[in-house]
């Protein structure tokens, strides 16, 4: 086993139409205001970007991110990245009754040193902490969607 490999899935249900929950969802440069884990997010060019983040543990990680799929028809947006987390992650939003579910699957490597000294011990930790701010990124996006 790679102890430094994480496949993540999470699903939101959120109470919008899926145009508005893809539209917030594919400005990744407005996430610092509504998602507080998402520290930053500097613009490189129309398709990347370089993100910093933390959640609960106290560390930060940064990688950039380019766009490899964006198709408003079938709700999906892909994102390559490079960094302390290698890999890629996805968005898929569909209609679900009178809302949305908004699904994002994430496959990434660990490049930081610390964590990767880390992996085994901290393995159960990580993981908890990518729910919690997984769990916080819709309580934001609630909120921003119920401001619009």
């Amino acid at each position: 086993m790679d102890w430094n490999h994480y496949r993540f899935r999470s699903r939101w249900s959120l109470p919008a139409a899926p145009a508005a929950v893809y539209g917030a969802l594919e400005r990744a440069e407005d996430y610092p205001h509504w998602w507080p884990q998402v520290r930053s997010v500097t613009r490189l060019d129309e398709s990347t970007g370089v993100l910093t983040i933390r959640s609960v543990l106290p560390y930060d990680m940064t990688f950039t991110a380019r766009r490899t799929r964006r198709d408003p028809g079938a709700g999906v947006l892909e994102i390559a990245m490079t960094g302390d987390i290698e890999g890629w992650a996805r968005w898929t939003v569909t209609a679900e009754g009178a809302g949305t579910l908004a699904r994002y699957d994430q496959e990434v490597r660990v490049r930081k040193p610390l964590l990767r000294r880390l992996a085994v011990p901290g393995r159960p930790v990580f993981r908890a902490n990518h729910r919690l701010m997984m769990r916080s990124g819709r309580r934001g996006l609630l909120r921003r969607l119920r401001a619009v």
